[in-house]
């Protein structure tokens, strides 16, 4: 019996939800395999980060509520 028909009649004997996370799991590196994700520079992190960097405080969360009020009723009712 090949490799391949083994993995089959144990992949066939497994719970139906251990077999879907086989699946799953096939998948995913198969997503990998098909469309690997492109190399970063090494500096990419540190411009992406300095992008977020401020000279203010970051807002409180009173600042952090007033904020998220505005936005819905900008959305909901204007």
């Amino acid at each position: 019996m090949s490799e391949l028909q083994e993995l089959r009649k144990k992949a066939l004997n497994l719970s139906v939800s251990d077999r879907l996370l086989l699946l799953k799991a096939i998948a995913d590196s198969l997503n990998e395999d098909l469309r690997p994700r492109p190399q970063l520079p090494p500096e990419f992190l540190d411009k992406l980060r300095g992008i977020g960097k401020t000279d203010s405080p970051p807002p409180t969360d009173a600042e952090v509520e007033a904020i998220l009020e505005e936005r819905l009723v900008e959305k909901y009712l204007k």
